[in-house]
């Protein structure tokens, strides 16, 4: 398959890592949850590939697919502006709030 549309997202905290399974059909996840790993089923036509531990790469032709797969992963921790933790886009500035 030849990716037409990527979407990259990066991990921020502690613990926090990726792993597929089946040639990119399966995502698990490890977001600091003492006990489980979240873990998400591909949709056909989206492919995952995980570049490091913390960086995840959705590949497609669809672009609504790819997107919509790539926002699906990132609601599952989403990021924090007071830590800066969270699953962000590569691309993506989140400004930090202070503390008070």
């Amino acid at each position: 398959m030849e990716a037409k549309f990527l979407k990259f997202l990066k991990m921020v905290g502690v613990g926090f890592k990726a792993r597929t399974e089946q040639e990119g059909r399966l995502l698990f996840l490890k977001l600091g949850y003492s006990t489980h790993e979240v873990e998400l089923a591909v949709p056909p036509g989206v492919r995952v590939f995980c570049l490091k531990s913390n960086v995840i790469c959705c590949a497609g032709l669809d672009k609504g697919r790819v997107h919509h797969f790539a926002s699906a992963v990132r609601s599952c921790k989403p990021p924090e502006v007071y830590t800066g933790k969270g699953i962000f886009y590569i691309d993506e500035v989140v400004k930090s709030k202070p503390r008070s």
